[in-house]
């Protein structure tokens, strides 16, 4: 029998998401079980969160931990959305391009309404001009905004420009939900406080991640206004995210944001972006697509190169959300080596 040897994968690079949990965030998971603890978030880890998290923010918050972004985006969006509503976003962002419906669903049937802004950004301009329909029954009611940050191409939305956007939406009564899976990650890049780049930039509710910087299944809703919550604990049951063991997720957020592991994760992440960037930035047929602000890296990548590089084991394709560019992402525990082999690998 004749064995065929072949280049062994390397889905390094392909996401943040391929990595496992930081070793802070494990120890937390094996410490919470040992014992028992009240069930459904009742338990005393889940309880001190809230404290920790208010903390951070220099402001008194309510948290809901979730054990994933899709299903924290789209409960946060629910409370704020009624089901004949809209939801303004940007055209590449996770809830639109990436969230199967889920945002629709959980909020009974809202309507997502693109706007095309600049790069993977809105701007306060274009949202202003699109809002409307107010009070016209045979229009969808204009409800809520949704931002991410880090967007969809990498890139850091700066604190005026969130003000700016947030005080549109706060004009027009409309809620500001911001996506932050790659919280952490925006907040290292842009050196500012977690409270400058929520609530004191006008953020109503925060989707906080943590799952893509060190955790293993774990992101949280924040409310920086009380009266948002509404009905999230029943939406939040009806949706089978009330898990019983709620107290694991709570120890991994615990962990997390505990001694700055969380801003530790994205400061190694983002420096391991900027080398990449900078990497491929200097080869002659490679062109950065979007600037790099912290750990995802767009590029234009000519067909041989992709090639060469799929050869290598690596999957690489030019047909990204946008249909034009390779992105390439970097993590918490990204070693420099790993990116010296990968470009080596394109030089050859």
């Amino acid at each position: 029998m004749v064995q065929i040897k072949t280049k062994r994968q390397r889905i390094k690079f392909a996401s943040d998401n391929v990595t496992g949990a930081c070793p802070e965030v494990l120890d937390a998971i094996l410490k919470a079980n040992d014992g028992d603890r009240t069930p459904y978030g009742n338990d005393q880890i889940s309880t001190d969160l809230q404290n920790k998290f208010s903390e951070i923010f220099e402001k008194e918050v309510i948290v809901f931990p979730t054990a994933s972004g899709t299903a924290a985006n789209a409960l946060a969006l629910s409370t704020m959305t009624p089901s004949f509503g809209n939801i303004y976003c940007h055209k590449y962002s996770h809830i639109n391009t990436d969230e199967c419906g889920a945002p629709e669903f959980y909020t009974g049937g809202a309507k997502l309404v693109n706007l095309h802004g600049i790069d993977g950004k809105i701007t306060a301009k274009e949202l202003d001009e699109n809002i409307n329909g107010k009070d016209i029954v045979h229009h969808t009611q204009p409800s809520s905004v949704s931002i991410t940050q880090l967007t969809e191409t990498g890139e850091a939305y700066q604190l005026d420009e969130i003000k700016k956007i947030s005080d549109v939406a706060h004009n027009h009564k409309l809620n500001i939900h911001m996506d932050g899976a790659r919280f952490a990650n925006a907040l290292v890049s842009l050196n500012c406080t977690p409270a400058e780049m929520t609530w004191k930039s006008g953020i109503d509710a925060l989707s906080f991640g943590a799952t893509k910087n060190g955790c293993l299944a774990a992101e949280a809703i924040i409310f920086f206004k009380p009266e948002l919550v509404g009905n999230l604990p029943f939406l939040m049951k009806r949706a089978g995210h009330l898990l019983s063991k709620m107290s694991f997720v709570s120890a991994q957020l615990d962990a997390y944001i505990s001694n700055d592991v969380w801003l530790k994760n994205a400061r190694h992440a983002n420096a391991m972006g900027k080398k990449l960037s900078e990497g491929l930035n200097n080869h002659p047929e490679i062109k950065l697509a979007y600037p790099t602000s912290a750990n995802e890296v767009f590029v234009k990548i000519p067909e041989n190169i992709i090639r060469n590089l799929n050869s290598e084991g690596y999957t690489i394709n030019d047909d990204e959300w946008d249909g034009k560019n390779v992105r390439l992402v970097t993590a918490w525990n990204t070693d420099p080596k790993d990116i010296d082999i990968f470009l080596d690998i394109i030089k050859s």
